[in-house]
């Protein structure tokens, strides 16, 4: 084992044999190893032990409506997109008890939820994942009001992430909003397949101290001039067959001009308010709570599960729904995403990933809407100009 200056920023190489090494460090380290894995012929994150865990030699053909798991000529360890599933999940569950109350004579002793939080390590986190958990670090840390849950399992995650490679990335518009397909912060170590003749290897970026420290337990060696420009060729290449293009160009001003743009009504005879759009995206954070008690009435708990907010019963408000129609609730999810999010949190709620495209299943595409909204608009300006 060789031992090159680890200093943040800097690359060694893994040979692909070497990987099992990195999962053993991480599971001494007491982290419980969490990464993409097949299960009944679909792409989630679940346990890993081992790297014949991982999808190895799969990869994956994603377009609205569609997506579909395909073998590969090769032995790639991460050669697939993102699935249905984001980190979500894992840091900010989706069912959690917030407190239990229990009856004491006439009064109540309130006990709050305690949990000791799971140290994860994420292994193959995409770029566009990273930047979907700042936008979140910026919901539920930055504001006033901390989220503890998230906060705690935030601190404890170490994540491995991986530049994407070797899949065209179907429905993703990460270029458009720059945050992709190159992981640049956010991470402990970030990973870079590369498979070339009688080579398969792993050029490592160091992006923490705890990631060069766990990295030091691992089998490695300098990353040199050949394996990093090898890594660029790969990240470029991937770039370049990006499937969905989004021009954000003033994108909070173009939707809040267009509130009442027929475009809504197009795109709403197709939506089915099905809220798949909301379940698989990696940054939606909207959540109801629910109270229960049992049949003696000496305890009752208050739990939180995630919401969408295409339901009616979601804008439930003083005897009805304030966005009654779909065309109301797609506007609102669309608006939100792309515009009053900036408002509220200082950035766009979406990093381009293109679950929402993919997942579907009347394949409506937010870039296409955006397109064709911001289209309309200019050929009305070119009309105004002409007729001056």
């Amino acid at each position: 084992m060789t031992s090159p200056s680890l200093a943040i920023g800097a690359s060694v190489v893994l040979e692909a044999r070497d990987l099992q090494q990195l999962l053993d460090a991480l599971a001494a380290n007491g982290y419980r190893l969490v990464g993409p894995t097949l299960r009944r012929g679909e792409l989630i994150y679940g346990d890993l032990a081992a790297v014949a865990d991982l999808p190895v030699g799969w990869s994956d053909e994603q377009e609205g409506g569609a997506f579909r798991l395909k073998p590969r000529p090769d032995q790639a360890l991460f050669g697939y997109g993102v699935g249905q599933q984001s980190w979500k999940q894992f840091l900010f569950p989706p069912r959690q008890q917030l407190f239990q109350a229990h009856r004491q004579g006439n009064d109540w002793q309130i006990i709050p939820a305690a949990e000791e939080a799971p140290r994860f390590a994420f292994i193959g986190v995409h770029s566009c994942d990273l930047h979907a958990m700042e936008v979140q670090d910026r919901v539920f840390l930055k504001g006033k009001h901390v989220d503890p849950t998230y906060k705690a399992r935030r601190e404890n995650a170490f994540i491995v992430a991986v530049n994407c490679g070797g899949a065209s990335c179907g429905t993703g518009f990460c270029v458009s909003l720059g945050t992709g397909p190159k992981a640049t912060s956010g991470f402990d170590l970030a990973l870079t397949e590369v498979l070339e003749t009688g080579a398969h290897y792993l050029v490592t970026e160091i992006g923490s101290p705890r990631g060069a420290e766990v990295l030091r337990q691992v089998s490695h060696r300098l990353a040199g001039k050949e394996e990093m420009e090898a890594a660029a060729r790969v990240v470029a290449e991937t770039a370049r067959h990006m499937g969905r293009v989004l021009d954000a160009t003033e994108i909070k001003e173009l939707l809040y001009r267009n509130y009442e743009h027929p475009r809504w009504d197009e795109v709403t005879a197709r939506c089915l308010t099905c809220g798949n759009c909301t379940a698989v995206c990696p940054t939606c954070f909207c959540h109801t709570t629910e109270d229960a008690t049992d049949v003696a009435g000496s305890r009752a708990e208050r739990r939180r599960r995630l919401d969408v907010c295409f339901t009616v019963d979601f804008s439930y408000l003083h005897g009805g729904s304030i966005r009654a129609t779909p065309r109301s609730r797609y506007r609102q999810w669309l608006t939100h995403k792309l515009a009053t999010w900036m408002d509220q949190f200082g950035c766009l709620g979406c990093i381009g990933c293109g679950r929402c495209i993919t997942w579907c299943p009347v394949a409506i595409d937010l870039t296409e809407e955006v397109r064709a909204i911001r289209e309309t608009e200019a050929a009305l300006k070119e009309k105004h100009h002409g007729n001056d």
